[in-house]
């Protein structure tokens, strides 16, 4: 009796739940909504997201891997509790999954929040991983935002953290006014700051948005980069991808965001 009691749990313990499901790649778009963003800013973001999905390079690039699918989630997130799943994990097996995706997020609003924490937004999207069933060959969370952290807990903690539960962080830095502050916690050179501090994990990139009508490319080629697998050395380019760095920079401070709001807080910002 005790011998078949020990062969029942070690089946009960060794046989893979029927809800597990086998992907290429579970991929967390972490979507800034603060209120930095203007509304069309938003808007554009949410329609490059949109238009990239229905691009057939995209689900060229998903059906290309060893299991043909991946697992998709679209969360939007502003400060250190705000964090919303507007889309749940969904399973993209097939052309007409990716579009029934890129429809329902069409149909959904787009929140506006305050703050800019990207401590919380890694932090929340890091959890969502292996909540539903699906594992991965791959975790990756593709984080968007025009601005730096200045609310939660610092930036690199977040990311060292989720880098050593073996997720891979990539970035969507938004630079639409360069060189000039429309707000008080805007900086110069957020796409170095989102190289130096938020990004990490094996082949880890940045591809900054300079422009309205580089929304659209710019996820599309993100996107297609993440899914297949491709760091910027696979496509001889920098990590930091178009810019080139042609002298040595100082390593970005990962508190300046907070230190901004620290001194708007105290009245000693000055424009």
């Amino acid at each position: 009796m005790v011998a078949l009691l020990a062969a029942v749990v070690t089946f009960g313990t060794a046989a893979p739940s029927r809800a597990q499901q086998a992907v290429d790649l579970e991929l967390v778009l972490a979507v800034d909504v603060s209120w930095s963003m203007d509304l069309d800013e938003q808007q554009l973001q949410r329609e490059g997201y949109i238009s990239a999905l229905r691009d057939p390079e995209v689900w060229k690039a998903i059906s290309s891997g060893g299991e043909g699918r991946i697992a998709l989630m679209y969360v939007e997130w502003a400060g250190q509790l705000i964090q919303q799943i507007v889309m749940p994990w969904t399973l993209i097996d097939s052309p007409e999954a990716l579009e029934t995706f890129a429809s329902r997020l069409e149909k959904m609003p787009i929140s506006r929040e305050r703050m800019t924490s990207l401590s919380g937004a890694i932090d929340f999207s890091a959890r969502q991983f292996g909540t539903q069933g699906f594992v991965g060959k791959r975790k990756v969370i593709d984080v968007s935002g025009d601005g730096p952290n200045n609310s939660g807990g610092p930036v690199e903690v977040a990311r060292d953290k989720a880098v050593k539960e073996g997720v891979v962080i990539n970035g969507l830095p938004i630079i639409l006014k360069p060189n000039q502050r429309s707000g008080f916690f805007d900086i110069n050179n957020l796409d170095k700051y989102y190289t130096d501090c938020v990004i990490g994990g094996f082949g880890s990139f940045v591809i900054p948005v300079r422009a309205r009508s580089e929304f659209a490319p710019a996820i599309r080629r993100k996107l297609i980069l993440e899914i297949a697998d491709l760091s910027p050395e696979d496509a001889a380019e920098p990590r930091l991808i178009p810019t080139q760095m042609s002298v040595p920079e100082e390593r970005s401070d990962c508190m300046i965001g907070e230190k901004l709001w620290r001194m708007y807080i105290d009245g000693r910002f000055r424009e």
